[in-house]
């Protein structure tokens, strides 16, 4: 599993974690059911402090994208609420961008065309 940290980044290595697994599992990477790494695994494999993905599972299973069991560890739960929570976030910050252009006077249409051609 491919989780790349940015360290130059001001959030917390947590909620990092717990970001790249939300997109793994809306983009369907990991499979509902799917057992996640242990984590003293993860830990090891990103150079960091259990505790910190303790806590990033923790944030995950309360969010409803992962469950837990006992002795076996944390596994995928995949449901649509999931995925319109996070396209509703996706619309929120649309707007909020949207606004901040229009205070900035940059119109919507150079807005749209930059989203058009990727820059």
């Amino acid at each position: 599993m491919i989780i790349m940290l940015d360290y130059k980044d001001t959030r917390p290595i947590y909620e990092q974690v717990v970001e790249k697994f939300q997109t793994l599992i809306l983009k369907g990477v990991l499979e509902p059911d799917e057992q996640l790494p242990s984590v003293r695994s993860l830990a090891v494999e990103l150079s960091i402090n259990p505790n910190t993905i303790q806590r990033a599972y923790g944030e995950l299973e309360r969010q409803g994208f992962i469950y837990t069991v006992k002795g076996r560890g944390g596994f995928v739960r995949y449901n649509e609420d999931l995925l319109e929570i996070k396209k509703e976030r996706l619309k929120k910050q649309l707007l909020e961008v949207m606004k901040e252009a229009e205070e900035l006077n940059i119109p919507l249409e150079e807005l749209v065309g930059q989203l058009r051609s990727g820059q």
